[in-house]
């Protein structure tokens, strides 16, 4: 692979558009019954199971209660605020992300006992790639996170490729040399940013400062990582599956310093007592389960199956496809990451009669495609174009005519990514006549976010195992016309499932798995069910000249900015 994947803000900001999550709180809190005491909790064992997800998102944490039937039945939400020192510097205040965690917490537990619900379990997931440093003598932040937007490495990381690094890199961690991941941002942070390499720092992703935090802290906190988190940090091996010393020496990283790296799922720890307080119903809860929020949302739509694919429409796209229990070698235009790894028992959770014969693995790689613009393609035409007024219209008026008529639009407006990763594309719209409408653009606009997809679903078939079914979430997915258009582009069934939480549930399911609220992966799958199922429609011959077009016009696009990436 000869081209260095790009980070635009665009890359992964369908995390913050995932259905539900810019809704408000939920409050569910009910009056105790009047001839009951103001605080009476009935036994422990008249009352239901859930099990909780902190989910730590880039612009808020939110705290989100599950019940045995994967239903997510509570939810707290705290906004993040968010840092720009400089163009291209993304921070967080690391010390507010752990106060929304044990806040939305805190505002959960004190429901539980009021809806009959007792925690088994909690599950972490989290911002991929964000890098937090502190002194675990002192639980004091060192300095701002570093966001997984932030660019301040670019020059590094162009830098290392030019040196020949790159091959490295890719097989070793199935990743390029981009700022996107956290390697280069630990090491500007011990270089540039005036953090001291002392016997108690802690460098991290947030899963692990959330962690720490919640188990004590200074006081006995656990300093642990998954698999997924580490994967997407530039030093980890995600073949042996631990700490690489040829990358850590190539970004200067000491290796003493970085987390212990333990499975996806099984029990870090527990809830400490001095968190939320020792008569806090979450005190002494397990922590069963930490992933990263792409992962969490693959586990979520019970993808337990080699082929079986999620896509999420936010403001970009991501799409992972779980390619089973080998590592797959390095894809043009895609990333190979670890999707999970379910621990010691793992073959329990995946049934001891049909997993291994259907070919699952308690260990489960994937592959990913990012996509630049979905939603905000929609944004665009809403705000900059007034095509539409609200972003609701767009489906309406794009069906109001029959077709496009022949016109494309390539919303490659800060490049292009996954399969193609041209920094310099640009956006594009061909085809147009005098005849053509506002309802044209709005169709071609649906048209290319499946158009965007499918090029990552072809491209992964390139691993040796073909994508089998797509389970979609996120805001644009509420359109049946972009999910028919992807079925019929695809030649695949596309399903838009019943729950859109599909990251918490993810996480809150595979700690309940390690806890044993679900028994196994055939348990949880059970409870996945589809609110809406696509399947190709469109003549196949009608089919591939539309896909044509898109390709001609995809060409036309590249290369306008000379000198990106």
């Amino acid at each position: 692979m000869g081209r260095r994947i790009p980070c635009s803000e665009g890359i992964r900001e369908g995390l913050q558009f995932i259905a539900g999550r810019e809704q408000p709180p939920v409050s569910r809190r009910t009056s105790p019954a009047p001839d009951l005491p103001p605080h009476y909790s009935p036994p422990v064992a008249a009352r239901k199971s859930v099990s909780i997800a902190v989910d730590a998102g880039t612009t808020g944490v939110r705290a989100l209660v599950v019940d045995e039937q994967a239903s997510v039945v509570d939810i707290a939400y705290r906004e993040l605020t968010q840092y720009f020192p400089r163009p291209g510097w993304v921070e967080h205040d690391a010390d507010e992300i752990w106060r929304a965690v044990r806040d939305t917490l805190d505002e959960v537990a004190g429901r539980l006992a009021d809806n009959g619900r007792v925690a088994r379990s909690i599950g972490i997931t989290n911002q991929r790639e964000t890098v937090v440093a502190w002194d675990r003598s002192t639980a004091t932040p060192l300095h701002r996170a570093l966001v997984w937007q932030d660019r301040r490495t670019a020059a590094r990381c162009a830098a290392l490729e030019a040196a020949g690094h790159l091959p490295l890199v890719r097989e070793r961690t199935g990743l390029v040399l981009d700022p996107y991941f956290s390697g280069s941002k630990m090491q500007w942070l011990l270089e540039e940013g005036g953090v001291p390499t002392g016997p108690d720092l802690a460098m991290a992703t947030v899963d692990t400062w959330v962690l720490w935090n919640l188990t004590g802290g200074v006081d006995g906190g656990v300093y642990a990582t998954d698999v997924t988190n580490a994967s997407r940090t530039m030093l980890f091996d995600i073949v042996v599956r631990r700490w690489s010393d040829e990358l850590c020496d190539l970004f200067d990283i000491p290796m003493s310093r970085l987390a212990e790296v333990r499975p996806s799922c099984g029990r870090f720890g527990r809830v400490a007592g001095s968190v939320l307080g020792e008569s806090s119903p979450l005190a002494g809860v397990p922590v069963s389960a930490m992933v990263g929020d792409q992962h969490a949302a693959l586990f979520g739509q019970a993808c337990f199956d080699r082929g079986m694919t999620k896509a999420t429409f936010g403001t970009g796209s991501f799409i992972l496809m779980n390619v089973g229990g080998t590592c797959p070698a390095p894809v043009e235009g895609l990333l190979t990451t670890l999707a999970w790894d379910l621990g010691t028992d793992g073959d329990v959770a995946i049934g001891s009669d049909g997993g291994p014969k259907d070919g699952r693995s308690s260990l489960a790689y994937a592959v990913e495609g990012s996509v630049f613009v979905a939603g905000a393609g929609i944004q665009w035409l809403r705000d900059g174009l007034g095509i539409i007024d609200r972003s609701s219209e767009l489906e309406p008026l794009a069906r109001s005519v029959d077709s496009s008529e022949g016109v494309v639009i390539v919303p490659a407006f800060t490049g292009l990514g996954s399969p193609h990763w041209d920094p310099g594309a640009r956006g594009t719209i061909t085809g147009l006549s005098r005849g053509i409408g506002r309802a044209h653009l709005a169709r071609a606009m649906i048209e290319a976010m499946g158009f965007q997809v499918c090029d990552v679903l072809a491209a992964m078939g390139a691993t040796g195992t073909a994508p089998s079914v797509v389970r979609v979430d996120g805001g644009a997915a509420v359109m049946d016309l972009l999910l028919q258009h992807l079925a019929d582009q695809a030649r695949l069934e596309v399903l838009r499932p019943r729950s859109v939480e599909t990251t918490a549930l993810g996480a809150a399911t595979m700690a309940g798995l390690a806890e044993g609220v679900w028994g196994s992966l055939d348990d949880l799958g059970a409870l996945w069910s589809a609110e809406a199922s696509f399947t190709p429609q469109e003549d196949p011959v009608v089919a591939a000249a539309a896909h044509e077009s898109w390709t001609r016009s995809v060409e036309r696009s590249r290369g306008w900015v000379t000198g990106s990436g």
